[in-house]
This record gives structure tokens, C-alpha cells and sequence, in this order.
């Protein structure tokens, strides 16, 4: 609240400062418009020391890039505040937009509002794959391949997506081996795995070894410990998407926020970008998603400005240029 115990206004109030929030402050920011970004501090990749595959930023650890996106959105005089959103709900009837409420701080009033929360990783439930995750127990191999390149690699039979991750990581290295653990692999499954050169270890995972700092193996049910460098697993995303649903925005069947290519979603005045609207999004694909959602939300700004100024004219019975 301000000293007058009024909501504080903005045009803009983005939740989440990741790469998709981030970049669409700055769009907002350099259109003058007046933007506050709330983060609660959890980025989805801040277990991995670097992040790969963003042209000009490759190989940046991921707390440098967000520290240097939040400077450059400082300099356009955007408000940066931390904390947790706990609701968001539409402003009462006597005026448009919405309202945010933070744990324990201000309320926030926006005319506009885009939800960056991202999403968590829930990990397969395997002793030692946790304290490995973004070092040597790995997801992506766009993300992470080519520095585990030609190294005896593993992926891990957690899910049903396995077998095709297999057959992409295999791109990195010619000695990589599947574990089958639960799966119920195919003939095809099989013949498409051994074509490409995949070998199969069968048997349930029991845990993941590791020793000074280094994964060692995967350890079967047998005892036996099939040495590896570095394993790839399917987690499950779960998008951070409580305040979209608790606005009633639409889901698709999977349950996932349903929005257009600009980040719009099925509630006027919110957008939805990066992962907790796509789990897929690597960080430079989230960056332009929030950069996408900002050019959109800007000239819907304009859109309403001129409107009311049209309404306003002709309430003020000044005739309009012909």
C-alpha cells in the first residue's frame, strides 16, 4: 500500500523474474509503461551451473544472466520487488484491471498482468538422483549434451518417454545404454533401440551411485553397478500455475494454461509466458515468449488509451479532427 493506504498502480505487475519476465519488463519498461516484477527467487535451472544454446550467452551461469536482466530493467525505471504472490483477483467494480496481493507486503494494482512462475521438476523417486540433478543427473541434450559428449551416458527407464529420449541422446554419444528399470519395452521399442546402436541393461534401478562428487553408476537389483558419467531422466514438470487457475484461465486437456501465440490467455488482461505455459521452453525460447506477450500487451494498453480518450472527447463535446 501506499502511505495513503491506497493499492500502489501500475499498468504492469509481471510474477516471476526468469528469462520470460524479465524480457518482458524490458519491452514494457523501454514503452514507458510503469511495471513491477514480483519474484519469489526459485528459477527452475538453478541447480545447473551453466546454461547452453543462447546466442551471445552460451555457457552463462544462470544466476549471471539473471542478475544482468535485472540491471538492464532497472534502468527503465521498472520496480523490482521480493516476494511471493499469494492471489490475484480482478479489481473491484468501481475500476478496470486486477489486484495482487503479496505475502506480507504491498498490494499491488495492475491494469495488465503476466504470470512467468515457471514450473518445478518433480525427480523419479531413486536414492542419489536428487543430489546429482543438473551436475551429472541431467534432462535436456540440447540443454547439456555437448559437454557429456562421447562419455559413457545412461537413461534412465523412469517413464514412458524414455525410449525416445534414448534414441536422441544417442546424437552425443556412441556408448550410452538404456535401462529398461520398469518399462515394458516393445519388439519395436527393441529394433528401433538396437538400430541405433542403443544398448539395453535390464533389471530395476536401485539407486544412483556417486563418490568425491561424481556419479559412478547406476546400481541394479542385482548388486551389479553398470559404471556411468552422466545420466539423462524425464522429469515430470508441474507448472507453478495457482494464480492463473485461481483467475479461472482456461486449461487444455493435459491441464496445462491454454494461451495464443502472444501469451494470451482466456482471461482478458492476462497473459501467460516460458515454462508455466510451456515445459518445453529452453531459456532463449522463454526470453522471446516474454517478449512476444509484451509487444501484444502494449498495444492492447494503447488500444484501451485511445478508446477512453475518444469516449472522453466526445463526452467534452470537442469535436474530433475530420
Amino acid at each position: 500500500m501506499n502511505e495513503n493506504g491506497t493499492a500502489e498502480r501500475h499498468d504492469v505487475v509481471v510474477v516471476g523474474a526468469g528469462a520470460a519476465g524479465l524480457s518482458a519488463a524490458l519491452v514494457l519498461g523501454r514503452a514507458r509503461r510503469r511495471v513491477a516484477v514480483v519474484d519469489a527467487g526459485e528459477p527452475r535451472n538453478a541447480p545447473a551451473a551453466h546454461m547452453q544454446g543462447f546466442l551471445s550467452r552460451d555457457g552463462m551461469p544462470p544466476a549471471a544472466l539473471l542478475a544482468v536482466g535485472r540491471e538492464e530493467v532497472a534502468r527503465y525505471g521498472v520496480d523490482l520487488i521480493d516476494g511471493r504472490v499469494e492471489h490475484i483477483e480482478p479489481a473491484g467494480p468501481a475500476e478496470t484491471g486486477f489486484t495482487v496481493h503479496l505475502a506480507g507486503g504491498p498490494v499491488l494494482h495492475a491494469r495488465r498482468v503476466v504470470v512467468a512462475t515457471g514450473l518445478r521438476d518433480d525427480l523419479p523417486e531413486l536414492p542419489g538422483l536428487a543430489e546429482r540433478w543438473g551436475e551429472d543427473v541431467l534432462h535436456c541434450p540440447y540443454c547439456h549434451g555437448w559437454e557429456v559428449r562421447d562419455r559413457p551416458l545412461g537413461v534412465l527407464g523412469t517413464g514412458p518417454g524414455a525410449v525416445n529420449q534414448a534414441l536422441l541422446v544417442r546424437q552425443w554419444s556412441a556408448d550410452l545404454v538404456l535401462f529398461a528399470h520398469t518399462l515394458e519395452l516393445t519388439g519395436a521399442d527393441r529394433e528401433r533401440l538396437a538400430a541405433r546402436g542403443v544398448r539395453v541393461v535390464e533389471g530395476r534401478i536401485v539407486r544412483v551411485v556417486a563418490d568425491g562428487g561424481r556419479l559412478r553408476g547406476i546400481e541394479l537389483a542385482s548388486g551389479e553397478v553398470v559404471p556411468r558419467e552422466a545420466v539423462f531422466v524425464f522429469p515430470q514438470p508441474v507448472p507453478r500455475d495457482a494464480l492463473l487457475f485461481g483467475l479461472d484461465c482456461a486449461r487444455d486437456d493435459h491441464g496445462w494454461v491454454t494461451t495464443d501465440r502472444t501469451g494470451r490467455t482466456s482471461v482478458p488482461g492476462v497473459w501467460a509466458v516460458g515454462n508455466v505455459a510451456d515445459p518445453r521452453a529452453q531459456v532463449v525460447v522463454a526470453a522471446g515468449t516474454g517478449a512476444a506477450a509484451a509487444f501484444d500487451l502494449n498495444h492492447d494498453l494503447v488500444d484501451e488509451e485511445i478508446g477512453r480518450a475518444v469516449a472522453l472527447s466526445r463526452a467534452s463535446g470537442v469535436a474530433l479532427p475530420a
